[in-house]
Parts: structure tokens; C-alpha cells; sequence
């Protein structure tokens, strides 16, 4: 299948070259270490704070989420009218502070408070994104998206291993102040990068309603087009994946240490991350495969998740356990990998800054509602609920995407 989009309008040279690129995405990956590594501790974190039962767990997992939904449009747009690198340099800012005040807090009150302040002034992806797109285009976009999709992907590899790894010496909930020097290094890193010039997509932008702009402005289309309905149909593939994958992660150690006894906190940790491993050894022959017909790739890593999610139900042993997370981390890098391409198809034509604060939103809402749906699921039916329900989310969804895949392939 072709690109989803129509061919864009020319646009200006790209202003980075492909080192400045990867430097993009290495400063994503130091400073989201404790946003994306820690939070899977928070059952460890909470009783010291006086939850002794971590019941607020799932819901505490989602609250730098919803403050980050909620604020993403609105820095997006800052974004797009006073400069793209100086709002990724203020997430960058926002992060360390707020980590340092979730190191140091005393109370569940004051460490839920320093999360809300952590959504409110992060949302560094969803900034280092729309800077990258406002420099370079086509192919090079999808790819540096994969890239920083990547990145957050050795994160979540890396950070609960060496937090497990941390913890006889510093507790999980003081490493959040430790690790607000990657943040500020990041910072310094990016203060070095020049900003992308204006185009004429910041004075004539498309609206985010799927439709494509051409050289004599918003051009109508017949809404079941694929045109018309690419940004719609990558708003709610990503609301989707977000959900069907969030949701499996707030009880999955709890999950873990009650079918493998004994196993350790170390342990646990590389579970977690092992689907996570797979994203940098496949992204690059999955992104070469899925360029051209992304939306197939995302109907078949939907199917491959709800496969694997499914299987932790009954998983009682450690080989049964490394088997479904490989699966689970084939499936999460064709969806990503075809989300990327997905968003650089959409970015065509739209001002950078609002179309990926947009996305950041409908993604941290799935997120909110993955929290919510552990959170009460695990209450009722155990830590295996989440993974299950996540299952089922991505089981509808490839069903549902099926009927819009054949249409658009004819």
C-alpha cells in the first residue's frame, strides 16, 4: 500500500543533519530515564509515603499523564509561535525540577503534587518531535521518529534494571532526584542545536481534520478518503496502542512476584524491560517493510499484542514468561515503527508544534485510561486483569482497522 497522505508541497532544505538528529533522540532518552523508568516501582515507592497497600499505584502511574495531556496542545502551540527548540529546552528545564521535587518529598500529597508538576512542564516527546518535523521531512521524519520511539524504548529497557539494580543503596524513590542531572544534561546538549526557520506552513497551516493543504489552501476531499481521514485514523490507532500496552505495565513486577516466587527485584525488572529490547534490534528492517503501508504493519502489531498480552493469564513459568514478552516486543515495534511513519505522513503540510501536541494528548489519554482500567480491574480480579484487558483493547482494534486496511489498498 502507498502513503496515506497526499504528496506534500516543496518545502525548505532540512536544517539537521543526521549526528544532530541522533542527538535529539540520545537527549530524550537521558532525560525520560526516570519518567519512564520508575514509575513501575511505585508499589515500592508508595508505602514509605504511607500507602502501605501502594493502592494508589495505577492511578498515581497516570498523573503525570493527565497533567501532560492536558497541556501538551497548549505548549504545541507556544511551540509553533515562539520557537520550537526554546519550548523543548523549557521540557527539558520542567523535568529536572520536577524530579528533584519528587526525590525529596516527604508525604503522598507532596510526591503526587511533584507529578502533576512533572506533567504540567515535561512533555519533552512530544516537543522533540515537532522540532524534528520542523526541520526535516518524508522519509528522514519517519525515521528520526522511529528513532525517538527508540529511545524511549532503551529507556524502558535500561532504567528498571539499573533502578533494581540501584535499590539496596538508594532507595527507588530517592533516585528521582538522582536523576534529575540527565534532564539538565540534555538541556546543555540541545542549548548547542540550531532553531528550525519558519515555513510557509506556519503562516498557511492545514487544520487537524485529516485533510491535506495544497498550494491554493484547505483542500475539500470526501471524508472516507484516505486523505481525509489519515489523521483521524493515526489519532485513534495511537489512543489504541497507547491503552492496549499502558495498561499491562503498572502491575506486571506485582504479576511477576506472584507467579515466580523468589525471583528478585532484578529480575523482574528485565521482564518488564525485555519487550522493550526487541524495538532497537527490529526497528530498522520493520521500518524499511512497513514505509510504504504503514497502516497494514499497525493492524499486524495490534494482532501480535493481543496475542501476547493474552498469554500472561495462564504464564506460571520463567521460559513461558520471556517467550510472551519477545512476542509482546514484535508486535509493539511493528505498531510503533508504523505510527512514526503514520505521524510523518500526517505532519505533511500542518504546523509541527500543534499536530504533535494534538498526538501527545489523544496518547497521554490513552494512557489515563489504561491507569484507570488497572486500577479498578486489579482491584477486582488481580494483577493479571490489566494484561488481559489490554489484550482484548488490541484484539478490537485490529478487527475494527481490517475494514479501512482493504478499503485503502485497493
Amino acid at each position: 500500500m502507498s502513503t496515506v497522505l497526499a504528496p506534500a508541497r516543496r518545502r525548505e532544505p532540512a536544517v539537521l543533519r543526521t549526528r544532530q538528529i541522533h542527538a535529539v533522540a540520545a537527549c530524550y532518552f537521558v532525560a525520560s530515564f526516570a519518567a519512564l523508568g520508575l514509575p513501575p516501582y511505585l508499589t515500592e515507592i508508595l508505602p514509605s509515603l504511607g500507602d502501605r497497600e501502594a493502592r494508589w499505584a495505577g492511578l498515581l502511574y497516570i498523573v503525570p499523564t493527565v497533567f501532560g495531556a492536558l497541556c501538551a496542545p497548549v505548549w504545541g502551540r507556544l511551540a509553533d509561535r515562539y520557537g520550537r527548540k526554546r519550548l523543548l529546552l523549557r521540557a527539558q528545564l520542567g523535568l529536572a525540577v520536577s524530579f528533584v521535587l519528587a526525590g525529596w518529598a516527604d508525604s503522598l500529597p507532596a510526591f503526587a503534587a511533584a507529578l502533576v508538576l512533572q506533567g504540567v512542564l515535561g512533555g519533552t516527546f512530544a516537543a522533540s518531535n515537532g522540532y524534528l518535523a520542523a526541520a526535516i521531512d518524508g522519509h528522514r521524519l519517519s525515521w528520526a521518529l522511529t528513532l525517538m520511539q527508540g529511545a524511549a524504548r532503551l529507556a524502558l529497557v535500561a532504567a528498571p534494571v539499573v533502578v533494581g539494580s540501584l535499590s539496596p543503596w538508594i532507595t527507588p524513590h530517592r533516585q528521582y532526584a538522582v536523576l534529575a542531572v540527565l534532564p539538565l544534561a540534555a538541556a546543555l546538549m540541545l542549548a548547542a542545536l540550531p532553531e528550525p526557520p519558519r515555513t510557509r506552513r506556519d503562516e498557511h497551516p492545514a487544520p487537524d481534520t485529516g485533510e491535506t493543504a495544497g498550494d491554493g489552501g484547505d483542500t475539500a476531499a470526501d471524508p472516507t478518503s484516505p486523505a481525509t481521514g489519515a489523521l483521524r485514523t493515526l489519532y485513534a490507532l495511537e489512543f489504541a496502542f497507547v491503552l492496549a500496552t499502558v495498561v499491562s505495565y503498572p502491575y506486571l513486577i506485582t504479576l511477576i512476584g506472584q507467579r515466580l516466587p523468589g525471583l528478585g527485584s532484578v529480575a523482574g525488572g528485565v521482564l518488564f524491560a525485555l519487550p522493550h529490547v526487541c524495538y532497537p534490534l527490529l526497528a530498522k528492517p520493520v521500518h524499511t517493510a512497513v514505509a510504504g503501508r504503514p497502516l497494514l504493519g499497525a493492524v499486524t502489531g495490534f494482532g501480535l499484542v493481543a496475542v501476547a498480552l493474552a498469554g500472561h493469564w495462564g504464564a506460571g513459568t520463567m521460559a513461558s514468561f520471556v517467550v510472551l514478552r519477545l512476542l509482546l516486543g514484535a508486535g509493539m515495534t511493528l505498531g510503533l515503527v508504523s505510527l512514526s511513519a503514520l505521524a510523518a505522513d500526517a505532519s505533511r503540510g500542518r504546523r509541527p508544534g500543534r499536530m504533535f501536541g494534538t498526538l501527545e494528548f489523544i496518547s497521554k489519554a490513552g494512557a489515563v485510561v489504561a491507569g484507570v482500567v488497572a486500577a479498578l480491574s486489579n482491584d477486582v480480579w488481580g494483577p493479571a486483569a490489566p494484561i488481559v484487558a489490554g489484550s482484548a483493547v488490541a484484539a478490537l482494534t485490529a478487527i475494527v482497522s481490517t475494514p479501512v486496511l482493504l478499503r485503502w489498498s485497493r
